[in-house]
Order: structure tokens, then sequence, then C-alpha cells
């Protein structure tokens, strides 16, 4: 029988808005874990439970996504995002907090560490959308995200989300099929827009937190000259890739995922 480590889920009202999260672990650093654009928090667990033996890690459902508030009347833009995150590690009074970001979640993470890194320790950004203003168009298309929350909204098997996601465990395939309905079309389309409006580059520059990039190799999300320009922008920044992964990295690599963001 394998040994979980979580704890609770668990509500919070911060920045104006209910805010759910998962916790696990308990013990160690606090890792903050923002997810993707249509990722609820649970579908993260098998990536948390190992984030876990180190760190005491908080998931959270997004605005919009999971048991998190949502609706017509909320904002689903970076900075309304980043201020969630903000709410969210000062009211739990959080220190020295690991912010994990994943694709949405890193551009989240960025602007959060722009606009205020107060009890910040550091920022894990996996392989966030450099799309932007006047830049190529994220390689994802909206149509594979709502044609997908059409289908869980009027019920969906494991098989059937095959389609989308066919590298999938059986397993994490019935869990994204379970809850994929949790996600606001509204806010996926919102949010997909502005990764195409909102530029998270001029962001770059301004991090003063120790910053890990971590690329996946497939997918086309981060190219060569994406890290170029990066590495223009904060040499700071360290990169690493992570080979055999597209761009849900942890469910292609989840050796190489977990090796990336290890502390040094």
């Amino acid at each position: 029988m394998t040994e979980t480590h979580f704890i609770e889920g668990a509500n919070i009202h911060a920045n104006g808005i209910r805010q759910h999260y998962l916790r696990y672990g308990g013990k160690g650093t606090p890792l903050v874990l923002v997810p993707g654009i249509t990722s609820p928090a649970i579908t993260w667990g098998f990536v948390a439970e190992r984030l876990s033996k180190d760190h005491d890690v908080y998931v959270l459902d997004i605005r919009g996504r999971g048991l998190s508030e949502t609706g017509p009347d909320l904002d689903y833009d970076l900075d309304t995002y980043a201020a969630d995150i903000r709410g969210f590690i000062d009211g739990l009074r959080l220190k020295d907090v690991v912010v994990l970001g994943h694709s949405m979640g890193a551009r989240i993470a960025i602007r959060l560490a722009r606009r205020d890194d107060r009890g910040l320790a550091s920022l894990l950004l996996i392989d966030p959308p450099v799309s932007g203003p006047g830049r190529r168009p994220y390689p994802s298309k909206l149509e594979w995200y709502t044609r997908s929350i059409r289908q869980a909204r009027k019920g969906m098997t494991a098989e059937d989300m095959r389609a989308f996601c066919p590298t999938w465990t059986d397993e994490q395939l019935g869990l994204r099929a379970e809850w994929l309905h949790t996600c606001d079309e509204l806010a996926t389309r919102i949010t997909f827009e502005k990764f195409h409006t909102e530029d998270i580059h001029q962001d770059l520059p301004h991090l003063k937190v120790p910053t890990k990039l971590v690329v996946a190799t497939r997918g086309g999300v981060i190219q060569d000259p994406d890290i170029k320009e990066i590495r223009e922008l904060n040499p700071a920044i360290k990169i690493v890739s992570v080979p055999d992964a597209g761009h849900m990295i942890p469910w292609d690599n989840l050796p190489g995922f977990l090796e990336a963001v290890a502390t040094d």
C-alpha cells in the first residue's frame, strides 16, 4: 500500500474570493503549487505527494477551476491571478515560500514576484507560455480546451479523455475526466486569449528572488530563441531542460521533473 502524505482540503477567503487548496506533507519549506489553465488541484496530487517529502505543499484551485470561486463576474487577468496568490500566502501567513507554477501558473508566479516578492524564497517556473503581444502564438489551440470541457460537462470516461491526452495513464485520464467539468469555459477562454495579449517578458528583468526555469523538450512552448532571450533579459535565471517530456512534464517524465525542480 502506497503511503500518503495528504493532510487536508480547505478553503480560505483571500483577495475577495473563496480559494480552495489541497495540502500535502505538512513539514518542511512551504511550497505553493500554482497549476495551469485547466488543471484542478487534485490532478497534481501525484506530484504533490512526491514534493511533500521535502516540502509543506499547498496545491491551489485557481479561480474558475476546481472548488474555488468561479463565475462571469470575476476577473481572469494576470494581475488578478497574482493578487490571488499574494492573498493566499498572506492569509495563511506563509514565509520563505517556494512558488512552483506550471504553464499559466508559471506566468502568474512571474507577475507575482515582479509585483510583490515579500516572503518568497524562490520561483520554479515550469514551461510557461512565452506568447504575448507581437510574439508567436501559444502552440495549443483554444478549441482543444473548450471541446474537452464541454464533453466533460456532459459526462466523460477515462477512455474518452484518451483522445485528448493519449500518453497518460488510466488513473491520470480518469482523474482529469472526473474533474475537468469544474474548469469554467469562460475563465479558460479569457486566460487563453490573454496568453497572447499580456506580456511576461517585461517582468523577467525585475525578478530578484532565485528563479529556475524548467523547459520541456517537446511541444514547442519554449524554443531555443526564447531561452536565449530569457537569458539576456535576466542572466540570473537558471534554465534546465527535461528530456522526453512535453508541456505536461510530470505526466511524461516524473523522475526528470523531480530532478529538475530539486534544490541545488
